[in-house]
């Protein structure tokens, strides 16, 4: 019976989870590098001397600075060596190809071999890289480069601390002018309480494929699975979504170009969640093995991908940590308990009898 029904099961999960398998790849929309948490807050103060139209933000959970410049003349962000670096005007973005922070700060790590043209001394050689007003970079002076923390932050982890504060020199014409923030430790959450929370969640979804697997028909526990399908696909929809708006994305179109370009694994995975809850409230044949593989691919690559946020205390969405740290929990949650669910369904399923025709029984001969 399981073998007829599989080529049927899940058409539209299993297509969305292939698709997630062949397009996974690292969020090109806000940087290759973007990180998935951060224990460190960086913050800006704004430009000073203020200049209406010259706006800076921190996106990417503090991994990058973003620069927009509308006040109709180009500025220029000075490198580590007090070179010019980019500059941003109304033409769109140039960057200095001989400034070494132009491949110092292609990584987050700033691990960029240098070429031979980089030198800081040489006059500048510009090169277009964006047709808009906007630029965004990763910083090392609003950054913490070092493997171990500070020496504060050892002393005592469990408290906040301020370990700099930090400034990025930029010129409009002759007149100088500085970004300046704040870089801060924040202690990171108990890992270990939220894995805890997360694992009896989801043991506590698995245990509906025996109640299904009690039930032949498993009506009631399939249609609750289903519901927990569609919440979860729609939370691994909703994140990258916040994802993109934390790395800058500009309105609607943004953020679907970002999806589209760089987090369609989960957007896919997240769609093809939903489509196989509807699929067990729609009681369709199969739905076990839909709820089984739209599952898998939800907790995989929706949910573990992001289970950095339990133990980090700065989440690269724009709302609050401990918020993402429940999405992601339930995210998992609907994930693998789904997949056991549907394990287990699909086992008590291959253990039932399949129906034989009924014969006709052979007639007793005619008493005399």
């Amino acid at each position: 019976m399981i073998r007829t029904l599989l080529p049927r099961a899940g058409l539209v999960a299993a297509a969305a989870c292939a698709a997630t398998l062949l397009t996974a790849a690292p969020a090109a929309a806000h940087g290759a590098d973007a990180p998935d948490g951060t224990d460190y807050r960086t913050r800006t103060t704004g430009v000073a001397p203020a200049r209406p139209g010259l706006e800076v933000r921190v996106v990417e959970a503090g991994a990058r600075l973003e620069l927009t410049n509308r006040t109709g003349r180009a500025v220029e962000v000075i490198g580590y060596s007090g070179e010019p670096y980019l500059r941003v005007g109304p033409d769109g973005v140039f960057e200095n190809s001989r400034s070494p922070a132009t491949y110092l700060n292609r990584t987050l790590a700033g691990d960029t071999a240098l070429p031979a043209e980089a030198d800081p001394a040489a006059p500048p050689s510009w090169r277009r890289i964006a047709d808009q007003p906007t630029v965004r970079w990763h910083d090392q002076r609003a950054l913490w480069q070092e493997s171990a923390p500070p020496a504060a932050v050892r002393a005592a982890p469990d408290r906040e601390h301020r370990v700099r504060d930090w400034t990025v020199p930029l010129r409009d014409g002759a007149d100088p002018l500085v970004i300046g923030g704040t870089l801060d430790w924040v202690p990171p959450p108990d890992a270990f309480t939220w894995w805890a929370v997360t694992i009896v969640g989801l043991l506590a979804v698995g245990a509906l494929g025996l109640v299904a697997a009690a039930d032949p028909a498993g009506a009631r526990a399939m249609s609750a699975l289903g519901v927990l399908l569609v919440a979860g696909g729609a939370l691994a929809v909703v994140y990258p979504v916040g994802r993109e708006l934390d790395a800058g994305a500009q309105g609607v179109g943004g953020v679907v170009v970002g999806l589209l370009s760089g987090q369609i694994w989960s957007l896919l995975t997240g769609l093809g969640a939903i489509a196989a809850g509807w699929y067990a409230l729609a009681r369709r044949p199969a739905a076990d093995f839909a709820v089984a593989l739209a599952g898998a691919c939800l907790a995989l690559f929706a949910g573990a991908t992001n289970a950095a946020v339990f133990a980090r205390s700065i989440a690269p969405v724009p709302w609050s940590p401990e918020a993402a740290r429940v999405m992601i929990a339930l995210v998992l949650i609907t994930g693998a308990g789904a997949t056991t669910a549907g394990i287990l369904r699909l086992h008590a399923a291959s253990r039932t009898p399949n129906p034989t025709p009924n014969s006709t029984p052979n007639p007793t001969p005619a008493q005399t």
